[in-house]
């Protein structure tokens, strides 16, 4: 008999931790789902202050989304000469833009940017683009060639900075 109150009380007592670790695991999911959903949403006042991606236009003191455009299909690929150490650069950019319809721009241009970029590297010449230095030289020289393309072309905003997403040499 003494057994059977044993198994009694461990019968009891199971139900309740039950309970309990079963609202302890709906207390950390929802907890869990509550900072997903205020990670994922963003912060709207950062956001609005102007940060993540928005910079101020000086003219109209308005905030205007700065935006990207990918060159990376085809790579800018440039040959060099027999002479030289290098055979064979390839790069691939992303081009920090800003404006409204500044990128809808580079795409209309694109072929006239790709043929000046290219211009751009080859100009530089491969032992020079070795270099940190080299590749900054490169940078800026790609910088100045879109923004000429901008102001022949009569394209309102302007080119914040370029980036290599990838720059292979062979």
């Amino acid at each position: 008999m003494a057994e059977t109150h044993a198994n009694e009380g461990e019968a009891k007592k199971s139900p309740k931790k039950l309970i309990i670790i079963i609202v302890a695991v709906l207390v950390l999911l929802g907890g869990g789902g509550g900072a997903a959903y205020f990670f994922m949403k963003g912060d709207s006042k950062a956001a609005a202050a102007g940060k993540e991606g928005e910079t101020a236009d000086a003219e109209a003191g308005e905030h205007v989304e700065a935006t990207y455009f990918e060159m990376e299909k085809p790579p800018l690929i440039v040959n060099f000469g027999k002479d030289s150490s290098v055979k064979v650069v390839q790069i691939s950019i992303s081009v920090m833009l800003e404006g409204l319809g500044t990128a809808e721009a580079m795409k209309k241009h694109e072929p006239m940017v790709r043929n000046n970029l290219l211009m751009a590297i080859s100009a530089q010449g491969a032992e020079n683009l070795k270099t940190h230095e080299g590749k900054d030289q490169l940078r800026e020289a790609m910088k100045h060639e879109i923004e000429e393309i901008f102001h022949k072309m009569s394209i309102p905003g302007h080119l914040k900075e370029i980036y290599f997403t990838a720059f292979v040499m062979q």
